[in-house]
């Protein structure tokens, strides 16, 4: 539902009640909202201004009545294979649960549009307070994001090919794909101490017992530690593929600059034996008197002694 505000204006702010608890999600947050839940909860003002800002570094504060943290998540776009940094920020109190997002998290989407649509599925998330529910979103967003981290661990294996390609450039693609990863854990990083740290401190907005919290949270953060692992594991995977490539591409160079170096001795050893038609002087096979019309192939055949023996020798030390 819409919660509105005086008679015209309007909240970007919907709402699912079950029971006494409360979920407040807005997206696309702007100054309207943010004075909507000053005034009606005591949040920080500090609080409220990060909720507007763009990027925000992790972080849980702890206050008498309330949590407020700010997670990092990641958007992924398939067709260019670029990931985006977002974030959503939380205010968790006793009887409610507000969500600041872009829009763009759509496995919470997922889950608030489920909850609104069926009462089964509200009193399974709600029925053991706010702290429960806030620990379904992280699972559910975590859980979405194995499919991203499969695609990044293909994106590695492609690139192997194209590394020991010798008709593949894959200088811009390695230093793409080690950005995104970099960006990945970057997000994924901080989350191992979000969820370590929460498991305490939501205590008092749950009604499951120790053990259970204690275990929801243990294979929350083991799937996380899983994901940091294996994002670890592709930075070091492409760093070998980053150096493999400069010391390839720098072996390719050499070829390249040793084929150029004998054709220019060779055409230097040969222009050398053309030049001395050049001269003002009488010389055999020239068309000055006294030359032999015939002597030119002795020449040739020099030409072609001296370039021959000039690649053997280069054969010899394994230069071709």
């Amino acid at each position: 539902m819409t919660i509105s505000q005086g008679s015209n204006e309007s909240l970007n702010l919907k709402s699912i009640t079950w029971g006494d608890l409360t979920w407040f999600n807005i997206e696309r947050p702007s100054r309207r909202e943010m004075e909507y839940l000053a005034k009606n909860y005591p949040f920080h003002p500090l609080d409220l201004d990060d909720c507007l800002s763009r990027i925000q570094r992790a972080k849980i504060d702890e206050y008498e009545d309330y949590l407020f943290l700010i997670i990092p998540y990641s958007r992924w776009d398939k067709k260019v294979r670029v990931s985006t940094h977002e974030q959503v920020s939380v205010f968790i109190g006793a009887k409610y649960l507000i969500t600041i997002h872009s829009g763009e998290l759509k496995p919470l989407l997922k889950l608030f549009n489920e909850c609104q649509a069926e009462e089964k599925t509200r009193q399974a998330n709600f029925q053991y307070g706010s702290g429960y529910l806030l620990y379904r979103i992280l699972d559910r967003t975590v859980d979405a994001y194995f499919p991203i981290l499969d695609a990044i661990l293909n994106w590695v294996d492609d690139i192997e090919d194209a590394v020991f390609d010798k008709n593949i450039k894959a200088a811009q693609e390695v230093a793409t794909l080690r950005r995104d990863i970099i960006t990945q854990r970057r997000i994924m990083l901080p989350w191992r101490s979000i969820i370590a740290e929460l498991e305490a401190k939501l205590k008092r907005f749950s009604t499951r017992d120790n053990d259970e919290r204690a275990i929801y949270f243990g294979d929350l953060l083991d799937h996380v530690n899983k994901i940091c692992d294996s994002l670890e594991e592709a930075k070091e995977i492409v760093e070998v593929y980053k150096d493999t490539d400069s010391v390839l591409g720098t072996e390719q160079l050499g070829d390249i600059l040793r084929v150029l170096t004998i054709v220019t001795t060779i055409a230097t050893v040969l222009t050398a034996l053309t030049s001395f038609y050049g001269m003002n002087i009488p010389l055999p096979g020239g068309a000055n008197p006294g030359g032999n019309a015939y002597s030119w192939i002795y020449h040739l055949i020099a030409a072609i002694v001296v370039v021959g023996t000039m690649l053997f020798y280069f054969r010899r030390k394994r230069w071709i």
